[in-house]
């Protein structure tokens, strides 16, 4: 029997690969939308509640003290327990929060409802990339990828279109708002039903006739969608996994220490300036100033940009390579926001944020698709997830960092401070990173291990200390 990989490298684009990327990139679209509902809701909560500047701050940073955590428990289980569990169990965790929290009474209440949807949003999040990327043959899995990520700005967007025309509408607006939000946990029971569980997860597990039923079943549907035979899987002389056994500690191993620290700076470094930007950008532009700030259009326009931004990123992955498109998209935000530390009028304001914010999430359709490149099977999802929650404590320090380095900083400083963090990101990934451009997922793991630390493996191998092919 041919092993998993072979099997889905020889398939074609087609429209059951399509399918895949839309059902999954619902779930990026409503996590989104429940996050950033929270910035929307959030001044009808302070005068509901009272509340002062620090506890709407405490508020604010719920769902990302959630999601820090949700993202490092959900790539360890996705090793452990599977993909699919993983998808379902995170979006049931956050509807349901999200649905009480609609309820709440008091302002405690609302914030560790709060704090428990971001576990699932974030567990939902970092498992998505690495579950479809083990779907997708090498060829096309940088578009896939980035256009999954592209999803998140659908969320975005109707977030704010949901806050603008039904917050309005009644003191209570904001409660129907967030009920809105939890409407999702019906996708679940469709999931159940079409969503397979990942074959190189089960055939890394040992699950080897599992991994061939889900494997028949994905070719059955795939030669449907075509009309066709597929052909058959090219010869390999790979044996199929067995039983291997990863954990979070295995990321520091030599053969991906280096991957490792890349990931978590670029993460960091993304993570941080996009939460810096799109919580304080308002309120600062208000303090300098600028009514354009107050306006739904600008908020509007700000957030379409990252349409663009994810799209195109999510076209070129494919044709240019992750790595250029991080660093390109990454050395291009940062010149975006310079100039926006420098605008002094609205128009320039709005072409300046515009890009950046462009230019920023796409940097995030590369990152996206580039993590669960770096590690194989056993590891992927822990890789995945622990980069994805390291760059959360970037998201919670950067409101907290930015509200105390204004006074000092001024609208300058602190736009030229994002500059110099996307920066950093940028000489990361440059230095660090090697390109994964429509290689095959075993092929990438292979070149880690058996080119650059095949002398260590065989050490840990021999010592079964730690086992991965």
């Amino acid at each position: 029997m041919a092993n998993i990989g072979s099997r889905i490298e020889r398939i074609p684009d087609n429209k059951y690969n399509r399918k895949l990327l839309v059902i999954s990139g619902f779930g990026n679209t409503f996590d989104s939308m429940d996050i950033a509902m929270v910035a929307f809701v959030l001044p009808s909560i302070i005068g509901l509640w009272n509340l002062s500047s620090g506890q709407a701050g405490l508020l604010g940073s719920s769902v990302l003290i959630g999601y820090f955590f949700g993202a490092l428990l959900s790539g360890y289980l996705g090793d452990k327990i599977g993909r699919k569990k993983v998808i379902m169990y995170t979006l049931v965790i956050y509807c349901l929060a999200t649905l009480v929290s609609a309820f709440a009474g008091q302002w405690e209440h609302f914030f560790w409802l709060r704090i428990i949807a971001g576990f699932g949003t974030g567990g939902e999040s970092a498992i998505l990339a690495p579950y479809l990327a083990e779907l997708i043959a090498s060829k096309y899995r940088g578009k896939y990828i980035g256009a999954l990520t592209g999803f998140h700005s659908f969320g975005y967007v109707a977030a704010a279109v949901l806050a603008y025309f039904i917050i309005p509408m009644s003191d209570n607006g904001w409660r129907l708002a967030i009920f809105i939000t939890a409407l999702p946990i019906f996708l679940v029971i469709y999931w159940r039903r079409v969503l397979p569980e990942s074959p190189r997860w089960l055939e890394s597990a040992g699950r080897l006739q599992e991994a061939d039923q889900e494997m028949k079943k994905m070719e059955k549907s795939v030669e449907k969608a075509l009309g066709e035979k597929l052909p058959a899987p090219a010869a390999t002389t790979a044996s199929p996994a067995a039983q291997q056994k990863g954990s979070f500690f295995a990321l520091w191993k030599r053969a991906f220490v280096k991957k490792t620290i890349m990931l978590w700076v670029l993460w960091f470094s993304v993570i941080f300036s996009y939460y810096g930007f799109f919580t304080w950008l308002p309120t600062l532009l208000y303090n300098e100033g600028f009514e354009i700030s107050k306006s739904f259009g600008f908020s509007i326009l700000i957030y379409l940009a990252q349409i663009p931004g994810y799209f195109s990123a999510a076209f070129l992955n494919d044709m240019i390579g992750r790595k250029k498109v991080i660093v390109s998209y990454l050395g291009l935000a940062s010149v975006s926001a310079f100039f926006l530390s420098q605008a002094d009028a609205s128009t320039a304001i709005l072409i300046a944020g515009f890009f950046t914010s462009l230019f920023m999430v796409g940097a995030m359709a590369g990152m996206y698709t580039y993590t669960p490149e770096q590690y194989p099977t056993i590891i992927r999802s822990t890789g995945t997830g622990s980069a994805s929650a390291f760059g959360r404590i970037g998201g919670l320090l950067a409101p907290i960092y930015i509200g105390f380095m204004y006074p000092i900083l001024g609208f300058i400083g602190v736009f030229l401070m994002t500059t110099g963090v996307l920066f950093i990101g940028m000489i990361s990934t440059l230095l660090l990173g090697d390109e994964t451009k429509s290689k095959p997922l075993d092929e990438i793991a292979d070149e880690k291990i058996d080119v650059d630390t095949k002398e260590e493996v065989d050490s840990i191998e021999s010592s079964s200390e730690w086992k991965v092919n």
